[in-house]
């Protein structure tokens, strides 16, 4: 037991439970939905997902440090549709420079967010919502009711949410999917073995305390609201790309999702805990129920429903089930400790 309690984090509960509840609704969905088990339907929920976890993870380093970004919704709209007209006016730019337009440009709204943050000391929930509008009204009066549409996009654009990687055991792994695959790794790995991303944790476990030690906690709240912009920009071109015609309505609602997923997936809204990982498998979950439920014909508001009612579940058992089970396992190793210790009056 001691082993199992020294391997095993009472977060990745969470995440193993989270894995076979994914694997439940998949198998209930089958049942319930004709022709469920196709590469279409997976395609589709793939599609949905890749987006839902390249901005959860964004929006994880941001719960780390207490904090929140509602703002992630429009700034993907904004940074699609910018890249859109730009490569819309000129098809012979490199296919770097639309998506170098789309993540600089988020990354520049995410550092408005991370400033109002850490240096105005304005709540960032007050400060999110504000520019989820301000962000929205820019692009409506930047696009003055015009649309991009996938005819005025180059055929290497449209046909990048087709493209495979490669083929492994008859699955076929999309160039977008391998993508967000890839950046759920890298940060990952950055949050679990860098000092400055292991930062983030410190902060929102507890910020007098980080401030006491002399953390950058304004530097460390700013880079979190960057990266999280940055990784929406990048969402923002995927999102180009998967539909082709955008409008100023393009991720409008996102913002809920994507906490959705962080929060199912074991990110402490409070701060300190949760992980990429977690945040990718909540993504996941949350593009199967999303893509599952329009196949069953559910009315969106429902969904919506659905999505609240999970976060209220996930916060629940993060306040009351996971919290008890810290505290059960740091008891046991306390009194672990306490009989390995040498007894007052024990020759040594």
């Amino acid at each position: 037991m001691t082993w199992l309690r020294r391997r095993i984090r009472p977060e990745q509960i969470r995440e193993f439970s989270l894995l076979l509840l994914i694997v439940v609704a998949v198998l209930i969905f089958g049942s319930a939905i004709d022709n469920y088990y196709t590469s279409r339907t997976f395609n589709r929920i793939a599609s949905s997902v890749m987006i839902i976890t390249v901005v959860a993870v964004g929006q994880t380093l941001v719960v780390l440090t207490r904090n929140i970004d509602l703002s992630v919704g429009s700034i993907v709209g904004c940074t699609a549709y910018v890249a859109g007209v730009r490569i819309a006016a000129d098809n012979g730019l490199p296919a770097i420079v639309p998506v170098l337009i789309a993540v600089a440009l988020g990354a520049a709204m995410g550092a408005i967010n991370g400033v109002l943050v850490a240096w105005g000391r304005v709540p960032s929930i007050i400060v999110t919502l504000g520019t989820l509008a301000i962000f929205r009204g820019l692009l409506v009066d930047y696009s003055g009711a015009r649309t991009v549409t996938t005819d005025s996009l180059p055929p290497w654009l449209v046909d990048l949410p087709r493209l495979d990687l490669f083929t492994l055991a008859g699955l076929h792994v999309k160039v977008m999917v391998a993508l967000a695959l890839a950046i759920v790794i890298a940060f990952q790995l950055a949050t679990s073995y860098l000092t400055f991303a292991r930062q983030f944790y410190a902060l929102g476990s507890n910020p007098d305390a980080a401030d006491l030690i002399g953390l950058p906690t304004r530097r460390i709240v700013l880079t979190a609201f960057v990266l999280s912009g940055a990784l929406s920009g990048l969402a923002g071109f995927m999102t180009l790309a998967r539909f082709g015609n955008i409008t100023v309505e393009a991720g409008r609602g996102l913002e809920l999702e994507v906490v959705a997923a962080a929060v199912v997936g074991g990110v402490n809204i409070f701060g300190g805990s949760g992980t990429v990982i977690g945040a990718m498998l909540g993504g996941v979950m949350i593009g199967t129920l999303e893509q599952s439920l329009l196949r069953l014909q559910i009315n969106e508001f429902w969904r919506d429903a659905v999505m609240g009612l999970l976060i209220l579940l996930a916060v629940a058992s993060d306040a009351v089930i996971l919290k008890r089970l810290r505290a059960l396992w740091a008891r046991a190793d306390l009194e672990m400790i306490a009989r390995s210790a040498p007894r007052t009056g024990e020759a040594p």
